[in-house]
């Protein structure tokens, strides 16, 4: 067996959502931060999420992380987020696959019943509170970076669809939040095509129609993501709700999303529908969960913020290499329109 490169990688999805973990093949690049470290591998080796995300080694649902060096002395590891179109600030479900990978294969040591981890994304600096019993993490709750609301009941020109309201938030990503029924949609596996396109639809328009600028870092703008948010009930617990997330190219994440879920946070906040401390009980698509919660709130730039805490758990599935051979006609993969649409 002959490869020009390699990459150790480990299998990991939460709540559904794949989240692998790339753990051997890069020692580092530059940058002092870990975002100057994700503009680093966007402008210089976007080869490695090409080779690894697309056709034949991943497929459009699959999302990868690379562990680098922090540049952050607080944190104990940095890590970089691989997405089929691009590279986020923060993603949770990424990170709750990162936290349970490197506690569970030893990278960083393993203190039951809980350990405090401290994790550099490109978005900034994360803490995981990780709950553990007999070698395996059965919790990560993280600490995401603030989230905030852009807009909130803007109307806008949906070609096929007419008018439709939207809010816009950010929390790690870029998220416009639509209401599922009054689009026709009861958030359910068979409707999951359907909303894709839709979302497709609504995500071009709202691109189009609203700016989405980060107030401290003008790099991230634009709408990535769309929620299709199901009702809210209270219950004695706290508030719970159901949603579906396209996401990227055209696809619905698996999971509750976990910057999805802060940015939800943000907009329930904002009308007065869930408060500081009380829990919010998010249901995938696929029927799994996340706890959230808004920890306290906060500012950024002089707007209105929510400071949230999301809780879900990842397994692992696999471990092994991913290799190039010099002669593969695809070094860096490739997409074809039937599922990457």
């Amino acid at each position: 067996m002959r490869w020009s490169r390699s990459f150790t990688v480990v299998g990991c999805h939460a709540a559904g959502e794949v989240g692998n973990v790339i753990t051997g093949g890069v020692r580092d690049v530059p940058g002092r931060t870990m975002f100057e470290k994700m503009e680093y591998l966007q402008a210089n080796c976007d080869d490695i999420r090409k080779l690894v995300l697309f056709e034949p080694r991943g497929a459009p649902y699959v999302n990868a992380n690379l562990l680098l060096p922090p540049c952050d002395p607080a944190a104990q590891i940095g890590y970089v987020i691989l997405e089929s179109t691009e590279y986020p600030p923060m993603s949770g479900s990424n990170t709750i696959c990162v936290a349970t990978v490197v506690l569970e294969t030893g990278i960083v040591p393993m203190q039951e019943p809980l350990t405090v981890l401290t994790m550099e994304a490109p978005g900034g600096l994360i803490e995981c509170r990780c709950t553990c019993r007999d070698g395996k993490v059965e919790q990560v709750e993280f600490t995401n970076r603030p989230a905030f609301v852009h807009d909130l009941d803007r109307d806008i020109e949906v070609e096929g669809l007419g008018t439709v309201q939207v809010d816009t938030s950010y929390g790690g990503m870029t998220y416009a939040h639509v209401n599922a029924h009054a689009l026709g949609f009861a958030v359910t596996p068979d409707e999951a095509r359907d909303m894709c396109l839709t979302g497709q639809k609504i995500k071009a328009a709202v691109n189009e129609q609203l700016a989405t600028v980060h107030p401290e870092n003008s790099k991230i703008f634009g709408v990535s993501n769309v929620i299709f948010e199901g009702p809210l009930t209270r219950t004695a617990e706290g508030v719970e709700g159901r949603s579906g997330t396209v996401v990227l190219h055209g696809r619905l994440d698996r999971s509750p999303c976990g910057t999805g879920t802060s940015g939800r946070l943000a907009v329930m906040h904002a009308k007065g529908q869930i408060g500081v401390g009380e829990r919010f009980r998010h249901v995938s698509i696929a029927d799994t969960v996340f706890i959230g919660q808004v920890q306290s709130t906060t500012t950024v730039a002089g707007r209105d913020a929510v400071i949230p805490t999301i809780a879900g758990q990842a397994w692992i599935t696999s471990m092994g290499q991913y290799g190039l051979d010099p002669t593969d006609p695809y070094p860096e993969g490739h997409i074809i329109s039937d599922v990457w649409f």
